[in-house]
């Protein structure tokens, strides 16, 4: 599926993904490829991405984005809340 990541200020990450864990406010929750569409609302927290390959690939990660220590293939943020809407194996998260 195909993962954006957005903020007021600028976009942080829009590449492919395996999966994304998101802090909703009724608690975490994942989206996997083939989702239902939906839009939910999130809370402060961190958001996990399961990317395809590893994030040394990646040659324009935002510096909000941390590496996981135990494993190349995941990556964290740190969100103040806001909102995701999936459709059609696309998510986008509109982050505070």
């Amino acid at each position: 599926m195909y993962l954006e990541i957005i903020t007021p200020e600028h976009k942080i990450f829009e590449n492919e993904a395996d999966a994304v864990q998101l802090p909703g406010k009724d608690g975490l929750f994942q989206v996997l490829d083939n989702h239902a569409p939906m839009i939910s609302t999130l809370k402060k927290g961190t958001v996990k991405i399961d990317i395809p390959d590893s994030y040394k690939k990646y040659n324009n990660l935002s510096s909000k984005i941390e590496p996981d220590k135990s494993n190349d293939r995941v990556l964290r943020l740190e969100i103040d809340g806001g909102v995701v809407e999936v459709q059609n194996n696309k998510v986008i998260v509109l982050a505070d």
